[in-house]
């Protein structure tokens, strides 16, 4: 009876043994659970703010946009004047009272962007000599590019190259430069002497901008035949006056008042255009380059002194 006593109270010690050790293992489960549950928990709203994340910045356009196209400022100055008709009646009957009715329009394949007119006049004394002068008015209109750039700027390139130019004509001797104010934006007169085997010319060469034309006047003059070499300071002053009037002209042509221009040079232009060269066509075109040879000083006016 003890031992059987016994046995039943070891057998009920093993029981509550069991019991206890299976409480001890549910009871160190169940943090490990919780904490697997709040991981998987964290781990959701995560990749769930990530997601919300996303969506907004989807939506709310956070990726850069495209960039705008380049663009220039456009051209002031659509069309040019009709050259013949640039000079008033009575300077010309001043600077060539031979010839003031007979100006000889040149040639082009863009009115709008290139024009020219010449004059001469000899007034010939017989034995005495006789008078020779020559007069020539030269436009280029440029418009604005995206790959030239703003059409005053190339306006500006071309009147520096003009003017370059006009001092390098070969035989040239007493060249002078001198800047004028009061005349487009900006403006020049190249003076010198060239000896010819028909006598002593006066050049006069005056370049100016209004806005993105250039105006080119030649004029010169000599004593042929044993006739008075003209006197290059009256020269130039006919050459200014005959400058002015053009570059009213080209102003009252697109509809300005047709006063001087006060626009600044175009301070971005660091190339030069050929003195060959022409306006541009269009935006999308390059210049043409069958101008009138007159549209270039130093060619013309070595050929007509």
């Amino acid at each position: 009876m003890q031992r059987a006593a016994q046995r039943d109270d070891r057998a009920q010690q093993d029981q509550r043994a069991k019991r206890l050790r299976r409480a001890l293992v549910c009871a160190a489960a169940v943090p490990a659970v919780l904490i697997t549950a709040a991981c998987s928990s964290d781990s959701g709203d995560s990749k769930a703010k990530s997601g919300e994340e996303t969506t907004r910045s989807a939506d709310g356009g956070s990726q850069p946009s495209a960039s705008a196209s380049p663009t220039v400022r456009a051209a002031a100055y659509q069309k040019l004047p009709e050259a013949c008709s640039v000079v008033s009646k009575k300077t010309l009957t001043d600077l060539v009272p031979e010839g003031s009715k007979s100006g000889k329009k040149g040639s082009s394949d863009d009115p709008s962007s290139r024009a020219s007119c010449a004059w001469d006049s000899l007034d010939n004394n017989g034995v005495k000599g006789s008078q020779f002068r020559w007069l020539n008015v030269a436009l280029l209109r440029f418009d604005s590019d995206a790959t030239r750039g703003a059409a005053d700027e190339q306006a500006h390139a071309y009147y520096s190259q003009q003017v370059k130019d006009a001092q390098s004509v070969d035989g040239a001797k007493n060249v002078k430069v001198v800047p004028l104010s009061g005349t487009g934006a900006e403006a020049s007169t190249v003076r010198y002497d060239l000896k010819k085997k028909e006598g002593l010319f006066k050049q006069q060469t005056v370049v100016a901008r209004v806005e993105n034309v250039v105006v080119t006047l030649d004029y010169n003059g000599a004593g042929l035949a044993g006739e008075k070499t003209p006197d290059a300071d009256d020269l130039a002053k006919d050459a200014q006056k005959a400058l002015k009037e053009v570059v009213a002209a080209v102003s009252s042509a697109n509809g300005g008042s047709g006063g001087s221009d006060s626009g600044s040079a175009g301070s971005g232009s660091t190339g030069s255009a050929s003195p060959s060269g022409s306006a541009s066509k269009s935006a999308s075109k390059a210049p043409s380059k069958s101008s009138s040879s007159s549209a270039s000083p130093s060619k013309s006016a070595a050929k007509k002194s």
